[in-house]
């Protein structure tokens, strides 16, 4: 088999685009979690720790200055902005488990269910009418 075959048996198989998929849906998701924490959790947390905004949290380890009539930007470390992505991966995790829970209880379910007998040939109930009427006589 050629490596181009062997590929497209790959890249073709359902689990590759299943994989692909949950990639896009997954980027997607992620806005809805950043505008969740940025827009709706923050903002409380912040209002009842006096009014604090995480995102603009940082140590500035060098100021801005201005060097040779140019302007040269801080350096810093937006710790802020690491606790709302500490927050926003704890959300994504969260509602992951949920799902995995959900869809493992289903399966269980699933898997309690007992399995229905199947319905009786209608040549396998003639035969045993036939039996039955030939004990009888």
């Amino acid at each position: 088999m050629s490596i181009v075959s062997e590929f497209k048996e790959f890249a073709l198989k359902g689990n590759v685009v299943d994989l692909a998929v949950g990639v896009i849906i997954g980027a997607a998701f992620n806005g809805i979690v950043q505008s969740l924490v940025n827009d709706v959790v923050m903002p409380p947390i912040g209002m009842a720790m006096g009014g604090m905004d995480f995102s603009e949290l940082e140590w500035v380890l060098q100021p801005a200055q201005v060097v040779d009539g140019e302007e040269v930007a801080a350096v810093t470390i937006g710790y802020g902005k690491f606790i709302n992505a500490v927050i926003s991966f704890a959300i994504v995790a969260w509602v992951l488990f949920l799902v995995i829970k959900g869809m493992n209880s289903m399966k269980r379910k699933e898997e309690a269910k007992p399995e229905p007998t199947p319905a009786t040939p209608e040549d396998v109930k003639l035969l045993g009418e036939i039996r039955d009427l030939l004990k009888a006589k």
